[in-house]
């Protein structure tokens, strides 16, 4: 049987966590992704007590966001809500899901439909555009190629 060569790596392709934090990097260094005045003392959800630690923070969660809309195309703010929000922990009482904070997605989708990754969609939700998937595709292939020569 013949082995065929992969002609190329999509974001499938690579371990999630590789792969958001090269992303993530790639938009901190761009410099036109830009932080809010508010980064440093926003909870990420309402369960939360503290904001996050990484001062990197914001860029992990907008590549995160970002490699959700490519995986599956459609995703609205409400569905990030729920698949970024956690348990919240209430004592002796049973533990419940809560939601993300949407106000702090819509604003990383806002950026990102800013800098041509994602679109609004017609029927609702938002899709990668035809340049964002260059961009995620690339990196993505940069991280296979590192994983590779590892």
């Amino acid at each position: 049987m013949t082995n065929y060569a992969r002609r190329g790596t999509t974001v499938r392709d690579v371990a999630p966590a590789k792969f958001i934090k090269a992303y993530a990097e790639h938009l901190k260094n761009t410099g036109r992704f830009e932080l809010p005045s508010w980064v440093d003392v926003v909870k990420t959800a309402t369960q939360r007590e503290l904001a996050p630690y990484d001062p990197d923070w914001y860029y992990i969660r907008a590549a995160a966001v970002a490699r959700k809309v490519y995986l599956r195309p459609g995703r609205g703010v409400g569905n990030l809500k729920e698949s970024f929000g956690t348990v919240e922990r209430r004592g002796v009482r049973t533990n419940h899901h809560k939601k993300a904070c949407g106000g702090l997605i819509r604003h990383i989708l806002i950026q990102l439909q800013e800098l041509k990754v994602v679109e609004k969609m017609k029927t609702g939700g938002r899709r990668i555009t035809r340049e964002g998937q260059q961009d995620l595709d690339r990196i993505a292939g940069q991280v296979n190629n590192l994983t590779n020569d590892e």
